[in-house]
Formats: structure tokens, sequence, C-alpha cells
């Protein structure tokens, strides 16, 4: 049986797509920079303040749940 080829089964794909994200990504933190912000607070109005705010949150979540997973985890024969 032939397998069938997917999209992102050629590297020349996979790099294409990483190069239109990361350029999709630059121009998301370019053009925040001339938009005006209706904050709340003034933290919000930062530059780029939601960027890092959501990339410290994601990290602060995998760390927590490396944490967690000490006093959660069972042994491997729990359930036997």
């Amino acid at each position: 049986m032939k397998k069938e080829l997917k999209i992102f089964d050629k590297p020349e794909n996979v790099k294409r797509f990483l190069g239109f994200f990361y350029a999709s990504l630059v121009v998301l933190l370019i053009v925040d920079f001339f938009i005006h912000k209706h904050a709340e607070f003034p933290w919000e109005g930062a530059p780029e303040f939601f960027a890092v705010y959501g990339f410290v949150s994601c990290v602060l979540l995998i760390f927590i749940a490396k944490l967690l997973r000490i006093f959660i985890k069972r042994d491997e024969n729990h359930y036997e």
C-alpha cells in the first residue's frame, strides 16, 4: 500500500509554513505599536503587554503542572 503524502511531510513546506508564521508574528508585533488601546489599568497600555502576559502565563502553567505532578502522580501498578 502506497503511503499518501501529507502537506507537512515535505521539509520545504514546513520551512515555508514556519516562515509565514514567524513573519505574521513580526507583523502583528509591529502593528501593536500603532493601535490605540482602551486600557483599564496603566500597564495594559504598554506596548506588547498582552504578548508578554500570555507568554509568561503559559510558562507558569507548565511549571505549575510539573510541580503538581509530584503530588498527583500514581505509581506504575496503581490500577492493578
